[in-house]
């Protein structure tokens, strides 16, 4: 008798060690995967799309709800330092579109490439970039993924080609790196994103004719999130069928609001990339919460009613939650535990972002090339000069 309470007690002890969490988790019979029904893209020039059907696992939802949520609350931090001037110039938050940038990495290779906009934050985390480099960039440090000199426009990663501050600068360069793709020969593709408002630039057109010529590994994807700065897209273009755009280029309209849509149509559009046939127009349908910038109140020329309604009926956090929640992928209190962990990652990088230092002046002239030998800049007259080291 002595031995089996003695038994008992080590067995009850081992579980009163265990984290809550993994006793929690322990307990919940949760199912490793579910299958949903995901909106039919529209098709230009096409005469399949990506699947009306698609399984997400536990681990990928888990996954995608971390990385939503992190892009989520760190465009909010943003929005804070911004407004507490740790963060100057210019700023445009993605908060709203989580599920594009999530939603598109997912469905490519790291090894393939990307390149966007200046609105550019959540591809950059999803790219590889930690929050506390892309808070301290941001706020102008050292620790930032550009030494502090790129700020919220110009942010890098390996494979990822920012951020580009020029309104569809980044048509005709995503078409080049394609180009370079082509030409070694490595089965790669890249990723060219713009807004409904570049996509009225000639230069988006010229890229298109001839990733159409060359048959280039290019998805061009026009993430429309309804205005081009302060502007409807009803009032702005003849057309807003942007995936009918490329014209000789095939299209599939997404809901861009949708992570698995998003996942998907990617998966779609890369294979038809890598399978030789050339570059495909890709539109997402999505919306932003803030305004163009943080300059913009983003309320002058929408109501307010119509960003709470948009909150409320298509949030892209929302509708993966409520997806894992009922299919028993994951439950209330396991989600919130998330949250509480995100937030805590947030903080802690936005006080590094503001107590990190500023990169000295002697630094200024630093980084032009990859690979130099050291030379001298001028600077604002030509007594002063700056040492330039790669």
């Amino acid at each position: 008798m002595r031995k089996m309470l003695a038994a008992v007690s080590r067995v009850l002890s081992r579980a009163a060690q265990k984290p809550a969490s993994r006793v929690l988790v322990a307990s919940c019979n949760y199912s490793k995967d579910a299958t949903f029904e995901i909106k039919k893209c529209d098709l230009y020039g096409l005469e399949k799309g990506p699947p009306v059907t698609t399984v997400l696992t536990r681990e990928d939802g888990l996954k995608y709800y971390r990385m939503m949520l992190t892009v989520r609350r760190m465009e909010l931090k943003a929005d804070q330092l911004y407004k507490q001037k740790f963060i100057r110039g210019f700023c445009h938050l993605c908060d709203g579109q989580e599920a594009c940038s999530v939603g598109l990495e997912a469905g490519i290779k790291p090894t393939d490439h990307v390149i966007t906009s200046y609105r550019a934050h959540g591809l950059c985390y999803t790219r590889g970039l930690s929050v506390r480099s892309i808070l301290a960039e941001l706020t102008g440090r050292r620790g930032g993924c550009a030494k502090g000199k790129g700020g919220s426009m110009h942010m890098y990663i390996k494979n990822f080609y920012g951020g580009n501050g020029i309104v569809g600068a980044q048509g005709p360069l995503g078409a080049g790196i394609a180009l370079a793709c082509k030409y070694k020969g490595n089965e790669e593709i890249c990723l060219t994103l713009y807004g409904d408002g570049a996509a009225n630039q000639g230069q988006i057109a010229e890229a298109h004719n001839m990733a159409a010529l060359w048959k280039l590994p290019c998805v061009f994807i026009c993430e429309n999130n309804l205005y081009g700065m302060g502007t409807s897209v009803k009032r702005a273009a003849a057309s807003t069928d942007y995936y009918k755009r490329g014209h000789f280029l095939p299209g599939l309209r997404v809901d861009g609001m949708d992570v698995l849509s998003v996942r998907e149509a990617t998966k779609f559009a890369a294979d038809y990339c890598r399978s030789g046939k050339g570059s495909i127009v890709m539109e997402l349908q999505t919306y932003r919460y803030h305004g163009h910038s943080m300059s913009d109140p983003g309320i002058s020329y929408r109501s307010r009613e119509e960003v709470q309604d948009m909150r409320r009926k298509s949030d892209p956090i929302m509708l993966l939650k409520d997806r894992m929640v009922n299919s028993n992928l994951a439950t209330i209190e396991e989600l919130k535990g998330i949250d509480v962990e995100v937030r805590k990652e947030i903080e802690d990088a936005a006080r590094f972002a503001t107590t990190d230092p500023e990169p000295p002046l002697e630094e200024l002239g630093h980084h032009i090339y990859c690979d130099n030998p050291p030379f001298e800049v001028r600077g604002v007259n030509q007594w002063i000069k700056f040492k330039s080291l790669s």
